[in-house]
């Protein structure tokens, strides 16, 4: 059987498509969802208006939060402590090899003591970057799985992927936050109160309110779902890049079933850093991970896709039976 090739240069240059066109559906929720809002508070289109800006001002100023404190943050929740080549001489060679072929500045890199094998990569930009990866990863892999997944690591730098999953988790945030403060609103009767102000914008400001309540209720449901799905198109991306930097698919496969495979939970791992990982820290702890609200593609998928840069064949039946149902 024939197996059609397909380059990582396709698979970037369509996960970014994807990738762009979830958070541009991002921005419409909140947009929409602020300007129904406003509108069913005040009656007018000036209201409305003022509503959106409002959402968007929220935005900035979460922004800002977690631009200059998220990455320290991240690296004190997971326990990880920076490390130098005297401690760690093959990590470090192998991060300075993936961030000369990516193009980028070394960042700092760190180890978290803890026997799951895993990794993630934070930081708002490439000059302001860190790759920590577990004690566990360094014992269970040998240096050509390492390659594959620091450069999936150093490919999320590269991307600016972590300043992208910052925007779209402020994006969630503010859509959350916003439709929070509504309902509230009309739980203490405000909707009420505005509309009997204008009697002439009465009947288009109570559809309003009904819509602006089904929305408060619906879309912060629908951006979480949006979000899961901007991190599965990330992790994609990471994934075909990586075969870009290290010329070498097989390595990240290996290193994909070697990490998803392992039973060990990451204990450090939580909901709030789980997208980061190169796999679901928490999968073995919830089934729920699964699915619509998984932060990361089946494992399987992942594979087969690798296995189609390079001509391969997906797994056979046998080898996926292991693999099936894994993030």
């Amino acid at each position: 059987m024939t197996v059609a090739r397909q380059s990582f240069y396709q698979q970037i240059a369509q996960n970014k498509r994807r990738s762009w066109l979830l958070m541009i559906l991002l921005s419409l929720i909140l947009v929409v969802l602020g300007a129904v809002i406003g509108y069913a508070i005040s009656g007018s289109a000036t209201g409305a208006g003022a509503a959106v800006v409002g959402a968007l001002i929220l935005s900035v100023v979460l922004s800002a939060g977690a631009w200059f404190g998220g990455d320290g943050l991240v690296l004190a929740a997971s326990q990880a402590r920076q490390v130098g080549p005297d401690e760690a001489p093959q990590l470090i060679n192998v991060v300075q090899e993936m961030s000369l072929a990516a193009g980028v500045p070394m960042p700092k890199v760190y180890i978290i003591n803890d026997s799951a094998p895993n990794a993630f990569a934070t930081g708002r930009d490439p000059q302001h970057a860190s790759v920590a990866v577990t004690s566990g990863l360094l014992d269970k892999l040998d240096r050509e799985e390492l390659q594959g997944v620091l450069g999936h690591e150093m490919s999320h730098v590269r991307n600016y992927d972590i300043r992208f999953a910052l925007l779209v988790g402020v994006l969630v945030g503010s859509i959350a936050l916003l439709a929070d403060m509504f309902l509230r609103f009309t739980m203490w009767g405000g909707g009420r109160r505005s509309r009997s102000r204008d009697d002439s914008s009465g009947g288009l400001q109570a559809v309003l309110m009904i819509v602006g309540l089904v929305l408060a209720i619906l879309a912060p449901f629908f951006a979480r779902m949006v979000q899961m799905a901007v991190s599965r198109q990330r992790e994609y991306l990471a994934d075909a890049s990586s075969v870009e930097l290290t010329r070498n698919p097989i390595g990240l496969e290996r290193a994909l079933a070697t990490i998803s495979a392992d039973t060990e939970p990451l204990e450090v791992a939580n909901r709030a850093t789980q997208h980061l990982y190169i796999v679901n820290p928490i999968k073995k702890l919830d089934d729920r991970s699964n699915g619509l609200f998984s932060t990361h593609p089946p494992i399987l998928d992942r594979i087969d896709r690798l296995r189609a840069l390079s001509g391969e064949p997906p797994l056979d039946s046998a080898s996926a039976q292991g693999l099936a149902g894994l993030d």
